[in-house]
């Protein structure tokens, strides 16, 4: 009987490796970039519960990926500034396409699909003023670049394929930055937004945070199916203010900032790192790894609990809550105040967990 790795060394031989779909790979639920023991970097596979299906290398650090909505292939994207973005296929390990902005810009760690996977819209910026493009290319043209359109901001971060299909959101952190040592350069007056694009670059809407909150960078974004955009802030100015750093917002709606008690907001040390709407979708919830803490809220803004962990990381849907990483290796169940260890591995995961 001919195994499926024959087979597909079978077709690695004769050129004619076809795009299978997610399930040649294992069926991976997430995706996340590591580092191992040895100073190493990859981006896992990961399934259900937590359990690596597959580490592919990578060249440097990574932050996220973004995965194909049909075929097994997933485009890990370098830690900002960015130099590269490389296009893997999760079934073979092999590099198909190795992405480089143009003269001029990098990468910002995030990208996304859409038009059920024929596009690709990456989150860059310029690097000498850091004004935000958004770089546009064409899938079924071995990822041609294709064009590109402003971001609406400074330093775009994040950026999700609104469940319409039609518009994306992005997170302008409003940081501009030195691209060779990352040097903060306009935190007096730097000025995040969110911002709503459809797929050509118009701005449909746009919104910033009250002049008080200036210095609250918006950095990654969770959503849910019925449109609920849930945004994590890092706060850039005075230590020891405890600012909000969840956002909730609905098109068309002024946003809720949603605020913890004063103890435990200001635990968090002003560092939303990741968040992510539970699997149920009647939860959302942020951690920081600066603060050791994960802050649960209901999606009206209302606060639920916390949960102290020294190295909590990334964070990620799961049915009945939520997957947790830490930075020892571990992944982790997280239903309500509980946490249960699903597996650890000699690696420190990055602060993103991307649902497949």
């Amino acid at each position: 009987m001919t195994t499926r790795r024959a087979f597909l060394a079978a077709l690695l031989a004769t050129g004619a490796t076809p795009h299978l779909g997610w399930a040649a790979a294992g069926n991976p639920a997430y995706l996340a970039a590591a580092r191992d023991v040895s100073g190493g970097f990859a981006l896992h596979g990961l399934d259900r519960d937590g359990q690596s299906l597959f580490a592919i290398p990578l060249p440097a650090r990574g932050h996220a990926g973004a995965g194909h909505p049909i075929r097994a292939e997933a485009v890990a994207f370098a830690r900002r500034p960015g130099v590269f973005a490389l296009v893997i296929d999760c079934v073979s390990g092999q590099v198909r396409h190795r992405l480089t902005p143009p003269n001029g810009r990098h990468f910002n760690g995030h990208g996304c699909y859409a038009m059920a996977g024929t596009r690709l819209y990456t989150a860059e910026q310029d690097s000498d003023t850091s004004a935000g493009r958004i770089g546009v290319w064409d899938v079924a043209a071995g990822y041609r670049r294709i064009g590109e359109f402003s971001s609406g901001g400074i330093g775009p971060h994040d950026i999700r394929l609104m469940p319409d299909g039609r518009t994306l959101a992005v997170a302008n952190g409003g940081i501009a930055t030195d691209p060779g040592d990352r040097t903060k350069l306009n935190i007096d007056t730097m000025r995040p937004n969110l911002c709503y694009l459809d797929l050509e670059g118009e701005m449909l809407e746009q919104i910033a945070l009250d002049r008080a909150l200036h210095q609250n960078s918006i950095r990654h974004l969770a959503l849910r199916t019925d449109g609920l955009l849930a945004f994590a802030m890092q706060w850039e100015g005075e230590d020891g203010a405890a600012p909000p750093l969840l956002g909730l917002h609905r098109r068309g709606s002024d946003p809720i900032l949603a605020q913890a008690p004063l103890a435990d907001e200001i635990a968090m040390q002003g560092y939303a790192g990741s968040v992510a709407v539970g699997g149920d979708g009647t939860e959302v919830a942020i951690t920081s790894p600066r603060g050791g803490r994960l802050h649960r809220f209901s999606p009206e803004g209302r606060f639920i609990g916390a949960v102290s962990r020294a190295d909590v990381c990334g964070l990620a849907p799961r049915a009945g809550g939520f997957l947790l990483s830490d930075g020892l290796g571990g992944v982790l169940a997280l239903n309500g105040n509980n946490t249960q260890v699903l597996s650890r591995q000699s690696l420190s995961w990055d602060n993103h967990i991307v649902r497949l």
